[in-house]
């Protein structure tokens, strides 16, 4: 249904995915979610700071450090402490966000690292890994998307039906509102149903993926940044494979990156406390804990797909404290979403409560508490995040 190119074992995460869109969870992918997610984590951790960590010092030339940080405030301040340069624009930005910061999303969760010269403290750019829930509402509204596409596919096999009957081509067909809307009911109901019965849904495009688990945002003034694409060209292990430009609003260059990282460099530290509790309650002590991982780390892919957003300084300030505010977009991504329908918004809890189940720990999955083609209350969601972390519910304290 869904490849994530910036994880280890994609196809086995793929194949939950669309077992669970069926209803169809087993036993034994509790103990699978577990080592997906928070093994993957570790993995996409740890390579992104070996790659961050070269694309700096090698564009540099110089001694870097790095700051890890946990929200956008921390990386907003970094922007503002020090500007390489000043014009009236950059001055207004930073008089705006000094004058007011609390409307800049300063609170958002930020699993990021930022990147300096050693000698004299200059910002160099950061990385970041998407957030858990972050993951989940991508992965759906990919998918929702998807879906809505089958779905008007199928309300134009209806439509052309409708034609055939009336002895007329589609193109001279009249359709009213209130057909239209039927039509698409239709649609939906079949959706439904084939999900319910576990038929294949009607195939709506090319493989749905996602490459951007892994991100590294580089500031370059213009006249520099042809210098991170040699970079990355002359790399043994590195591949550009996509390149966009953005112009207008936000002004960037987004390159997807293939990125083969040295098993042997990824394994060559411990693992930390907080994997070895998780793992503990689910079973496995640190020895076993620590040979899964190698397991999981030799038996996975080759390559993994990161992006990289190269930006001047002026244009990386706009896209955190001007006119393309990053949390903006987010907000304008969600309510933009066309389909949001029953389907839609189960398709949304199902993922954010697939990539959840393994931080809980809760140890037998037991059946899914949700299933696509039936109906139920935003407050349902609530009560079965609550439950899967054991916290009362309301009717707890009578």
């Amino acid at each position: 249904m869904i490849t994530i190119n910036s994880l280890l074992h994609r196809e086995a995460l793929n194949d939950i995915i669309r077992r669970w869109m069926y209803g169809e969870a087993r036993p034994a992918d509790a103990d699978l979610l577990t080592r997906l997610v928070h093994f993957n984590h570790l993995y996409v951790s740890r390579y992104l700071e070996l790659f961050s960590a070269l694309i700096f010092r090698e564009l540099h030339q110089e001694d870097i450090s790095s700051r890890p940080v946990q929200l956008k405030g921390e990386l907003k301040d970094a922007l503002v402490a020090e500007p390489p340069y000043r014009n009236e624009r950059i001055d207004e930005l930073i008089r705006d966000y000094r004058r007011n910061p609390g409307r800049f999303y300063r609170e958002t969760p930020f699993h990021g690292t930022l990147y300096f010269l050693r000698q004299n403290g200059s910002y160099l750019g950061s990385s970041r890994i998407k957030r858990v829930r972050r993951l989940a509402e991508k992965s759906a509204r990919r998918i929702i998307d998807r879906i809505f596409d089958t779905i008007k596919k199928q309300a134009d096999i209806l439509a052309d039906e409708r034609a055939r009957l009336l002895g007329i081509p589609r193109e001279k067909l009249l359709t009213a509102p209130e057909d239209m809307t039927e039509e698409f009911l239709q649609a939906e109901n079949r959706i439904l149903e084939d999900l319910r019965l576990k038929r294949p849904l009607l195939d709506a495009g090319k493989k749905l993926v996602i490459n951007d688990v892994a991100g590294v945002k580089v500031t370059l003034e213009e006249p520099e940044q042809q210098k991170l694409v040699a970079l990355l060209s002359r790399l043994p292990n590195c591949k550009i494979i996509e390149e966009e430009r953005h112009s207008g609003r936000y002004n960037a260059t987004n390159l997807i990156v293939r990125f083969a990282p040295t098993r042997k460099e990824i394994l060559a530290r411990p693992l930390g406390r907080g994997l070895l509790n998780i793992m503990q309650a689910r079973g496995f002590s640190p020895y076993e804990a620590r040979a899964a991982f190698v397991e999981f780390v030799d038996s996975g892919e080759d390559n993994v797909h990161l992006e990289i957003i190269l930006s001047t300084y002026q244009e990386m300030l706009e896209s955190e404290i001007g006119r393309c505010i990053h949390e903006d977009r987010i907000i304008e991504q969600r309510l933009r979403q066309q389909y949001r329908g029953p389907l839609a918004r189960n398709i949304q809890f199902l993922m954010e409560y697939l990539f959840t189940y393994p931080t809980s720990h809760q140890r037998e999955l037991g059946e899914l508490p949700i299933r696509l083609w039936n109906r139920y209350l935003p407050d349902y969601f609530d009560e079965i995040l609550k439950k899967l972390f054991h916290i009362p519910t309301d009717n707890s304290f009578d």
